[in-house]
């Protein structure tokens, strides 16, 4: 079946996250992504910080923890600052868990915990010749 009409853009609207102190870890959401986190009761909501950045929003824990994430986010940083973007999120509470830095020659990256576990990338990518 086709659709005879056209796809609409799709953008990231937020991330949401359920977290055991949602405002800890939109603390430290906001420390990534330059966000301001704007609290309302129990709930915290993270607006873009930047044109092509994401909102986050987060909300108390429902349930137990999953053993295992099905999905992780993969943040980019320009070429030459991820070791600096590494260094200052472990200062702010983020765990390392490993580094993939020879085995893509487009990408190298380190993986991280946030402060409630939750494991995400910090990548950059070689610059390109003739970009």
């Amino acid at each position: 079946m086709t659709n005879p009409l056209p796809i609409p853009p799709v953008t990231l609207g937020a991330i949401n996250m359920e977290a055991e102190d949602p405002q800890a870890l939109a603390a430290f959401w906001a420390e990534v992504t330059g966000g301001t986190p704007a609290v309302s009761g129990d709930h915290v909501y993270m607006p873009a910080a930047h044109d092509g950045g994401f909102a986050m929003f987060f909300q108390p824990m429902t349930g137990p923890r999953p053993d295992r994430a099905a999905s992780h986010l993969d943040l980019t940083v320009p070429w030459g600052s991820r070791v600096a973007t590494v260094d200052r999120l472990l200062d702010r509470g983020a765990t390392h868990l490993w580094d993939v830095l020879e085995e893509y020659e487009h990408v190298q990256w380190t993986t991280l915990a946030d402060p409630e576990g939750n494991a995400f990338c910090v990548a950059e990518h070689p610059p390109v010749a003739g970009h």
